[in-house]
C-alpha cells in the first residue's frame, strides 16, 4: 500500500510539474505583455485593460518618438490627432488614475527608450499639488505596476510570469491570433473609455458631477471678498510632487518640446475660487509655470472657469469630459505646439 502510494505521488507530482511547465511556455511563447519587444519588434496586441501592464513594451518597441503622459484626464487624447498636427509619432501612456510617482516612472522609460523623443505632452492634475503627494503610501495605487516591467527585461523576470492573470491575458491574445476577438486597447495606446455618447443623460451626468455635494447642483461662483490666508499658512504650503517634475522634465533633450498641460476638468473637480484651497492651487500653478519656464517648456491652462469646465453637459463627471471636448482639447494643443494660438474662448490659458 505505501509503495502505491508513493508511486501515485511521484506520477501526480510529475503530472503537476509538466502542467505547470506547459502552462509557462504558453504564456511565455504567447508573450502578451511584450517581454520580449525591443526597438524594432512590433509590440503584441494589448489585450489587458490595465495600461500599466501593457504600455511599457509600447515604449520599448521604438515606434514613438512623442508621448501623452498622465491620468484618465488624458486619456481621449487621440494620438492620431496630435502625429498629423505636430509630424511626430504619438503613443498615449496615460494611465487610470495614475500617481505623480507611476507617471514619473513612464516618462523615464519613455526617455530612455527612445533615442531622440520629439515631443512631450504631459497633464498636470491637482494631484501633483497635494502636500503628501511624494509619501510612501501615496506612489502606488492598488494596481500597482511592478517595477519589472518598466525596465529591460531579463531570464530572471520570466518565472514571474506564471499566474492566473497573464494565463487569462495570453487565452485573449490567441483568441486575437484566432480572429476570435479583438484588441482591447488601440496599439498607440488610446482607447474611448467613457460610454457611449448615445446613452448621455445630463440629469445623471449631474448627479455623478455633484456626487460631492450630494447630487444638488453647487454654487461654483468665486467668492467675495475671498477668503483670507494668512502669511504663516502660505509659507507653509509645499508641493513636493513638483521636483520630480522638474527634474523629469530637465532629463530630457533641449530638443524636445514639452507641453505641461493643466486639463479642463469639470469646476467642482477644483476648490472655490477665492477659497484658501483655491489660493494654494494657484500657487501650485504658479510654480508649475515657474519651473517650466526654467526648461523651456509650455504651459496649457485649462483647469479655471471658462466655457468648457462650467458647462455641466461637458462631462460625464467632475473629471471626464465628452468626445466633442476631447476633438477641440487634442485639436487645440496641436495648434499651440505648432506655436498657433487657442481659441478666443479663453478655455486655454498658454504660459510659455
Amino acid at each position: 500500500m505505501a509503495k502505491a502510494w508513493i508511486q501515485w505521488s511521484r506520477w501526480f507530482l510529475g503530472a503537476l510539474a509538466v502542467g505547470a511547465g506547459l502552462l509557462f511556455a504558453f504564456i511565455a511563447v504567447l508573450d502578451p505583455f511584450g517581454m520580449r519587444v525591443h526597438a524594432g519588434q512590433a509590440p503584441r496586441p494589448i489585450m489587458d485593460i490595465n495600461q500599466r501592464f501593457m504600455y511599457p513594451q509600447l515604449v520599448r518597441s521604438g515606434r514613438f518618438d512623442a508621448a501623452v503622459i498622465g491620468t484618465s484626464t488624458m486619456r481621449l487624447l487621440d494620438p492620431q490627432v496630435l502625429s498629423g498636427g505636430l509630424d511626430a509619432r504619438f503613443v498615449n501612456l496615460a494611465m487610470n488614475a495614475a500617481t505623480p510617482w507611476e507617471q514619473m516612472q513612464m516618462t523615464q522609460l519613455f526617455r530612455e527608450h527612445v533615442q531622440a523623443p520629439k515631443r512631450l505632452i504631459w497633464g498636470i492634475d491637482t494631484t501633483w499639488c497635494e502636500a503628501d503627494a511624494t509619501d510612501e503610501g501615496k506612489r502606488l495605487t492598488p494596481r500597482p505596476v511592478p517595477a519589472w516591467l518598466s525596465r529591460e527585461v531579463g531570464w530572471r523576470d520570466w518565472p514571474k510570469l506564471l499566474n492566473l492573470t497573464n494565463l487569462e491575458i495570453a487565452g485573449r491574445l490567441m483568441a486575437y491570433r484566432l480572429g476570435w476577438s479583438r484588441e482591447r486597447i488601440r496599439g498607440d495606446g488610446y482607447e474611448v473609455f467613457t460610454p457611449p455618447e448615445a446613452t448621455y443623460d445630463l440629469a445623471r451626468a449631474r448627479g455623478h458631477i455633484y456626487a460631492g455635494n450630494g447630487g444638488v447642483i453647487a454654487d461654483l461662483t468665486p467668492l467675495s471678498p475671498t477668503a483670507a490666508v494668512t502669511p504663516a499658512e502660505s509659507a507653509g504650503w509645499r508641493f513636493p510632487a513638483l521636483s520630480w517634475l522638474e527634474e523629469s522634465i530637465a532629463a530630457f533633450p533641449k530638443t524636445t518640446q514639452v507641453m505641461l498641460v493643466l486639463p479642463p476638468a469639470h469646476l467642482m473637480a477644483y476648490p472655490r475660487e477665492g477659497s484658501a484651497a483655491w489660493q494654494r492651487y494657484a500657487r501650485c500653478k504658479a510654480e508649475v509655470a515657474t519651473l517650466a519656464r526654467r526648461h523651456g517648456a509650455t504651459v496649457i491652462d485649462y483647469a479655471h472657469a471658462s466655457p468648457i469646465t462650467s458647462q455641466d453637459a461637458n462631462y460625464w463627471d467632475p473629471l471626464h469630459f465628452r468626445l466633442a471636448i476631447a476633438a477641440r482639447f487634442g485639436a487645440e494643443l496641436a495648434r499651440i505646439g505648432k506655436g498657433e494660438p487657442p481659441q478666443a474662448d479663453g478655455a486655454a490659458v498658454v504660459l510659455r
